[in-house]
């Protein structure tokens, strides 16, 4: 199995991607499970945070173009043909939803970089909060190169997370960047040693899950649906999340916890 999801006892899930005959391109199936480990991680109340990472020396570097290519397209004949939504468990939005493309998903990701993240993995980035790499990772949408188009989500959220100019150096060079200028331009938050990285990663997910893990998701939520939006919806959305926030049970924990000086314990509730 080429996608593993692993869910650990600390609320922390990682998604590893293990295809490195193919340096982490995937073909029908393997998007079907990459999706559907994104779905499962949405769905299970008790997992707050997930990790997405590569086997050593691969991140995700998109599609296999030898076989996905002529296997999403017998899937769709067979679709029209047989009116029905999915052949073997595969669909054709297996591919956005691996990456993170307009999936409502407001639980924090943490991706950890170790080679290549290009095409696909570009995509999926897009979708991911916190980015480590390491010196060795390289980043870029590569798709001009081989006369396709990042229809993933590259060209809507990169130039809404990074400087207009970076993200038109990314989109328009179809080129891969090392990590020293992937951090420069701000796609990622730091490099960090080869060795070192998921333990990086889980440093960061515990910061990340000492925090109530609804107000943390919550947090999330207002960030992306307000940038969808005007400033003005982005107040409405605010004051609608505050407001259940604060009706939960962990809103009455946080302030008690303080109260007594202890640390808090947080229910998801």
């Amino acid at each position: 199995m080429a996608i593993h999801y692993d869910q650990r006892d600390d609320h922390v899930v990682v998604i590893t991607i293990d295809r490195p005959e193919t340096r982490n391109a995937l073909d029908l199936h393997h998007f079907r499970d990459l999706a559907k480990a994104w779905k499962d991680f949405r769905y299970d109340d008790d997992a707050w945070l997930a990790i997405v990472t590569g086997v050593p020396g691969a991140f995700m570097s998109g599609a296999d173009l030898k076989t996905y290519i002529p296997q999403i397209t017998a899937l769709a004949e067979q679709i029209r043909s047989g009116e029905i939504a999915e052949v073997d468990g595969c669909r054709l939005d297996d591919g956005s939803r691996a990456v993170l493309r307009d999936v409502r998903l407001y639980k924090p990701i943490i991706a950890a970089v170790d080679g290549p993240c290009v095409a696909g993995g570009m995509e999926m980035l897009g979708g991911v909060d916190i980015r480590l790499a390491t010196a060795r990772a390289t980043f870029g949408v590569m798709e001009p190169k081989r006369g396709l188009f990042a229809g993933g989500g590259t060209t809507a959220r990169l130039p809404r997370q990074v400087a207009y100019p970076a993200a038109m150096e990314f989109l328009l060079t179809a080129e891969a960047f090392p990590a020293s200028r992937a951090l420069e331009l701000g796609l990622i938050n730091e490099i960090v040693e080869p060795d070192e990285l998921l333990a990086r990663a889980d440093e960061w997910a515990a910061r990340i899950c000492a925090n109530a893990p609804l107000a943390v998701q919550a947090t999330k939520e207002s960030v992306l649906r307000g940038l969808a939006g005007t400033l003005d919806q982005a107040y409405g959305i605010e004051h609608e999340l505050a407001q259940t926030i604060f009706a939960t049970d962990d809103a009455k924990e946080g302030p008690r916890a303080f109260a007594e000086n202890r640390s808090p314990v947080w229910r998801g509730k």
